[in-house]
């Protein structure tokens, strides 16, 4: 695999790769993502089998900007358009109801896909170049924590991808907020960046998915990426642990303890004996800068458990407990 640190000078090499139906990581604003020409059935099926996916979870598909969306989906109402206009570009996609172009395999065989315009400028000259849209999930092996460096997933895909462009750190951390409108109301399918909060604020309704933080059953469709039962995992088992009360929180920590126990959290814990303590920061914004690499660095440290604090259940909190729920696999304690 070549690292590609100067995107300008490898463009027509990652156009040639794009073309030829293979695929190509590349970063966002949000995490990393392993991308593919979402017109072509032949490329976005080795997505699938490159991360392990499953069928049915479908991908978003990657634009250069707003006036494209009209080529592949359908805005079919005022309220859509208003999402469009104060949140793209940026960490935050749109389900719309998808044209004939796009591939069934891209949706898991919905009538709907998932649309997003990234800001990260080495995403969009990527996107330019290409000038084919970009079906992407994150950079990760499936169930695994989403990458957020290049250092994190390289080895990964180490001969299953010939090219993965570095664009440092990612920004944000999250995946990006995904939202439906449902009978005239956006609905929060997976939360990000943008919050219940910010959408209130320009529709001034926004509901979320009962999904967000419980389990979606076998019968039922996935809509989103990020909806499946355990995803964003290290190896280790996990246990989600939270209350507004240090002193309960921390017994309910004191009384999982096992031999070799690895302590996820922020400061106030870093006083607990354990095997090891690893900090992810102190606001919400550091967790979820921080949490995908924190979970990567504690599963390298071999312990037998990893007992995570979790945060309140608001404003970018709600986002971080939907993906923490999921790597401890619903295992979750709040007193």
């Amino acid at each position: 695999m070549e690292v590609i640190e100067n995107l300008e000078d490898n463009l027509e090499k990652i156009k040639k790769e794009i073309d030829k139906d293979n695929l190509v990581i590349f970063p966002t604003e949000t995490v990393y993502g392993i991308g593919a020409n979402a017109l072509r059935s032949s490329s976005v099926n080795k997505i699938f089998e490159v991360k392990t996916r499953a069928l049915n979870n479908p991908l978003i598909v990657h634009l250069k900007d707003k006036s494209e969306i009209k080529k592949y989906a359908y805005v079919s109402n005022e309220i859509e358009q208003r999402l469009i206009d104060a949140f793209m570009p940026g960490p935050f996609t749109i389900v719309l109801k998808k044209k004939d172009i796009i591939p069934n395999c891209v949706t898991a065989n919905l009538d709907t896909v998932g649309i997003r315009i990234p800001i990260n400028p080495i995403a969009n000259r990527f996107l330019e170049y290409v000038k084919v849209p970009i079906a992407a999930p994150s950079a990760n092996i499936s169930s695994r924590p989403s990458g957020t460096k290049v250092s994190d997933i390289k080895d990964e895909f180490e001969g299953k991808v010939n090219y993965i462009i570095d664009g440092g750190e990612s920004k944000i951390g999250l995946e990006s907020t995904v939202v439906k409108v449902i009978d005239n109301i956006p609905t929060i399918l997976r939360p990000g960046f943008i919050t219940k909060e910010d959408i209130e604020e320009v529709i001034g309704v926004c509901n979320v998915s009962s999904h967000v933080l419980s389990e979606i059953k076998e019968t039922e469709k996935v809509e989103s990426p990020g909806m499946l039962y355990k995803h964003y995992a290290p190896k280790t088992k996990c246990l989600l642990v939270y209350s507004d009360d240090i002193n309960k929180l921390k017994k309910i920590i004191k009384d999982n303890l096992v031999d070799k126990t690895i302590i996820l959290g922020s400061d106030k814990l870093n006083d607990i004996n354990c095997y090891k303590y690893v900090n992810y920061g102190n606001s919400l914004e550091e967790i979820a800068h921080n949490i995908f690499s924190k979970l990567r660095e504690c599963d390298k440290l071999n312990g037998d458990l990893i007992i995570i604090e979790g945060v309140k259940k608001e404003g970018l909190g709600l986002a971080i407990m939907n993906r923490l729920i999921r790597t401890s696999n619903f295992n979750y304690k709040e007193l």
